[in-house]
């Protein structure tokens, strides 16, 4: 690969496509590569993205609504890469935070559309509370609610300022977007969004008037150094 050029690398929901983030990272050789969910993996992240990592190039991830469909993708990016989860949480390249909120909105846990709409659950804890131990999976949350979002992870990013946020759904500026977004748009105070799921070349500006970028189907979108320093 040629010599590194620095700079972040979002990529739009693979849907187990590679060849596009596999070119760029060669081309550009990014300090960190940002997966923006659905990443349907037939093999485990660190084997799918072996060249990568080979490279010395560092990859977070956010979860979309494909990557808890079975105990199969589960595993092949959860467990195989849970040091990479950018859910609810941050990192540093440089001068620049990257915050992240993965997952989907789900309707019996939060449903922030349109409005700040009350919460059924608003922690995993209290979700945990009303379900049967045979509803259980792995000792631990169903797996149908491993990819939902709850307020405790809008709550989590208020202790960090950050420069963008990758999320998996959308702000509310798009026609499919959810306030949710908004709300954890402001609580970094993020400059940018950048976020997949809908696979639109889509932009906008959240109510606050923060950037929105939307990538398509295994788009490959570059923040270089001089974008964010």
């Amino acid at each position: 690969m040629a010599a590194m050029s620095g700079g972040i690398l979002f990529y739009g929901d693979a849907h187990g496509e590679w060849r596009p983030l596999l070119r760029a990272c060669e081309e550009h050789r990014p300090e960190l590569v940002v997966l923006l969910g659905d990443c349907d993996l037939k093999r485990p992240l660190r084997e799918q993205l072996r060249p990568v990592l080979s490279a010395g190039i560092r990859v977070r991830w956010i979860p979309g609504g494909h990557d808890a469909s079975s105990p199969e993708m589960y595993d092949r990016l959860w467990g195989d890469s849970p040091e990479g989860n950018l859910h609810a949480c941050w990192t540093r390249v440089g001068g620049c935070v990257i915050a992240g909120l993965g997952g989907v909105f789900k309707e019996r846990v939060w449903h922030p559309r349109r409005e700040a709409a009350q919460a059924v659950h608003p922690t995993r804890r209290d979700y945990m509370r009303q379900l049967p131990r045979g509803d259980w999976w792995r000792d631990g949350m169903p797996l149908r609610a491993r990819d939902a979002i709850f307020p405790e992870d809008v709550d989590a990013l208020r202790r960090v300022r950050a420069d963008v946020l990758a999320t998996h759904e959308a702000p509310s500026c798009h026609p499919h977007g959810f306030v949710g977004n908004d709300m954890a748009t402001d609580a970094v105070g993020a400059g940018l969004v950048v976020h997949g799921r809908h696979h639109e070349d889509a932009g906008g500006y959240t109510p606050s008037g923060v950037a929105v970028r939307g990538l398509r189907r295994a788009e490959v979108f570059l923040l270089r150094p001089g974008d964010f320093m």
